[in-house]
């Protein structure tokens, strides 16, 4: 049986990996932890929960120590839009918490899943069916950050024999938590204001194509990965993982199956644009069906029948 620790386990993952994973493998052996106090009683009581800054060595290593941790789930990440007005502590969270994550398994040899994102990609990679292994210079920070962790994680596979995995997120949309900051945040965004309003203001623009996973499938890739024979593994880090790609004019199109008098303006957000037009439209995720049997579930009119049932359930 694992024993595995989420660290950003309040986050919009981390919220729904967790329970996932206690399903899976038993309450008291998922231990969640992030820095936030203000942690819903129910999610807080139904397994061990504790509070650790990935920065902090001590309070991580007496964690890992305690529970018997043998796989670590590293969440833990500023977004692409909160990481532009913020670029140093991006920085310092993303990679600084990465390594330091790192280092402590090179001592006590656990396994680590750090995701990575479409952020990772920039302008000159190509858009369209964006392979695996490609030309990758982001223009945010927060992608800066991604390819290092990739690399970092590749090093540390390399140097140090680390069980390091990971995948390359699209946008997620999650029915449960709101997104924190992050240039794919409309498309979860849209769907509550549908709801309450029947009319949102788009910060894209039309025509802007990106990757987007509905986050039952965002689950099932980070438990996959890590549950796949390593001897089949042959990028182990930051593989594509792909299972929609839409832009504003088309979600919208969906929600008026649902509710025809939707409504939608723009105000378009310059540095949010500016990042999503040098992100992919589309990844190919050939490697990941390869080589550990990646299938995504849900396209867009079957996520957002399930995102309407939902949110219209939840917003009553």
């Amino acid at each position: 049986m694992k024993n595995i620790l989420v660290m950003g386990a309040a986050g919009q993952i981390g919220s729904e990996l967790v329970p996932a994973l206690r399903k899976i493998y038993g309450n008291s052996n998922v231990v969640a932890s992030d820095i936030r106090t203000d942690i819903n009683e129910e999610f807080k009581n139904a397994g061990p929960y504790e509070i650790i800054d990935c920065l902090e060595s001590h309070k991580l290593v007496q964690a890992i120590v305690e529970y018997k941790i043998d796989t670590v789930y590293n969440l833990v990440a500023l977004l692409s839009a909160v990481g532009e007005a913020q670029p140093q502590i991006a920085w310092k969270i993303n990679v600084g918490g990465l390594i330091n994550i790192l280092e402590i398994a090179r001592e006590l040899k656990f396994a680590v899943f750090t995701p990575s994102s479409i952020g990772a990609f920039g302008l000159s990679t190509p858009h369209d069916n964006t392979p695996q292994d490609t030309i990758m210079r982001p223009n945010s920070i927060y992608g800066v950050t991604k390819v290092a962790g990739e690399l970092l994680c590749d090093y540390y596979f390399q140097k140090y024999g680390i069980d390091t995995r990971g995948v390359r997120y699209p946008g997620i949309i999650s029915n449960v938590t709101l997104p924190g900051g992050g240039t794919t945040d409309y498309a979860v965004e849209i769907y509550y204001e549908a709801i309450k309003n029947k009319k949102y203001t788009c910060n894209l623009k039309p025509g802007t194509y990106l990757d987007m996973m509905y986050m039952p499938d965002c689950i099932r890739a980070g438990i996959e990965i890590m549950e796949a024979d390593p001897s089949k593994l042959k990028h182990r880090n930051a593989f594509n993982v792909a299972a929609m790609s839409f832009e504003p004019e088309m979600i919208a199109a969906e929600i008026r199956k649902h509710i025809p008098e939707f409504e939608m303006n723009y105000d378009i957000d310059l540095v949010r644009q500016a990042i999503a037009e040098s992100w992919p439209n589309k990844m190919d995720d050939t490697c990941a069906h390869e080589e550990w049997g990646w299938k995504h579930e849900y396209d867009l009119p079957k996520m957002t029948e399930d995102m309407l049932n939902v949110l219209s359930k939840k917003l009553k």
